[in-house]
């Protein structure tokens, strides 16, 4: 990829730019603590674009509007945001294509940003249409891609665009590429993974990918519940996904993966009614409806952490119980303080997912983590070895 340190005579042209600004925003229209980093994570792309005296017109998308125009998912609150942590104005305009739009791009000065509406207001963004992908790429002459979040989506404002103008790789995204490869492709050993939350569909491939290199692969939250019916154990109303059982036991078997060794099972609303319950060791009735899994019990916690504090390369993606709800949260934040005091140094640890950045901020460590992604879907697929669209157009 091209960097945009090697675009030259920026001064006056006008570089669009796709940013993830696809953060929470509160009844107040202020963006959520937890999701503000995302923002603050392209600060270095549009610095230099400001010291350059560019004209800086952003692209982001908020939400799945479907090409409609929902009143809660415009940018006004990101704008907001960025113009607080700039110290600087930030424009907006009200639509994302045509002649008003051109009007505002075309008052522009130097060294000033215009943020388009949500890009999703468009039908043509999530099907990459032809007219659509004109039309942005007329209101820039230099494109600027410093959103990883979405290049696995083959969407104008991301691969489109990229085909029509002059392109490079913001330095957010130059962080996540080097990153990514460096745990992908020479990951010094022993490397260990974490994987939890759900969703058996995007990290199979994950797991698959990383079973050859990894040196063990740690199971927590609805994947450890799925692996464990698979297994033949009951496990109540816990989170599972029926659809992968067959595949989850195949994973389940393999030696490099390891799963819970206690359980914290309750109720949803957490409180008093939970309890510990160690593992058996053959296939038994756990739980069962209305209690489920919510995580880890503190058995598994001490023996994954000797695996922790040995790890060279650490990977951690989806979280390992129902942690917004105390007391599960005990096992997933445990996890974070370690993985963090292992990283910048001894190990080189990576962590994406929203959830998982979410409980690492609870942890009040993400300081500590040597990177910190800001793709969840883009992160799998990358990891998984796919090739993601928005990359592959700036090649």
């Amino acid at each position: 990829m091209r960097s945009i340190k090697q675009a030259k005579n920026l001064a006056g042209k006008r570089v669009l730019a796709r940013v993830d600004f696809n953060v929470r925003v509160n009844k107040n229209g202020e963006v959520d603590e937890n999701e503000a980093f995302k923002i603050e994570a392209v600060l270095p792309t549009i610095k230099f674009l400001l010291e350059k005296k560019a004209k800086i017109i952003l692209m982001s998308h908020l939400g799945r509007p479907k090409g409609k125009i929902v009143p809660e998912l415009k940018l006004d609150g990101a704008v907001d945001h960025l113009s607080k942590i700039l110290k600087k104005l930030v424009k907006k305009t009200s639509g994302v294509v045509g002649v008003a739009v051109e009007r505002e791009v075309a008052k522009l000065k130097d060294g000033e940003i215009l943020m388009l509406e949500n890009v999703r207001f468009e039908k043509g963004e999530e099907t990459n249409d032809t007219k659509f992908v004109k039309a942005l790429a007329k209101l820039g002459d230099i494109f600027v891609n410093d959103a990883f979040g979405v290049c696995h989506r083959e969407a104008a404002s991301v691969s489109g665009i990229a085909k029509l103008l002059p392109s490079y790789a913001g330095f957010l995204l130059e962080a996540e590429v080097s990153a990514l490869e460096k745990v992908m492709k020479k990951p010094k050993k022993p490397l260990l993974v974490i994987m939890g939350g759900l969703k058996f569909e995007t990290k199979l491939p994950v797991i698959a990918k990383l079973l050859p290199k990894a040196d063990k692969i740690l199971l927590g939250g609805g994947l450890a519940s799925t692996c464990l019916k698979a297994l033949g154990y009951g496990v109540g109303d816990s989170m599972v996904d029926d659809e992968f059982l067959p595949l989850a036991k195949k994973i389940a078997k393999n030696r490099k993966i390891l799963l819970p060794l206690d359980l914290i099972v309750g109720k949803k609303e957490g409180g008093c009614n939970f309890e510990h319950l160690p593992m058996p060791t053959k296939p038994y009735k756990l739980i069962d409806a209305p209690l489920a899994i919510y995580d880890i019990g503190p058995e598994t916690i001490q023996t994954w952490s000797k695996l922790v504090k040995k790890a060279n390369t650490l990977i951690w993606n989806g979280p390992l119980g129902h942690f917004e709800q105390p007391p599960y949260n005990h096992g997933t934040i445990s996890m974070a303080r370690l993985i963090a005091s292992r990283s910048k140094g001894r190990a080189f640890g990576v962590v994406g997912g929203g959830e998982t950045i979410a409980a690492l901020r609870q942890s009040k460590m993400a300081e500590y983590i040597d990177h910190v992604s800001t793709g969840g879907g883009a992160m799998l697929e990358f990891l998984a070895g796919k090739k993601l669209p928005g990359i592959e157009a700036l090649k």
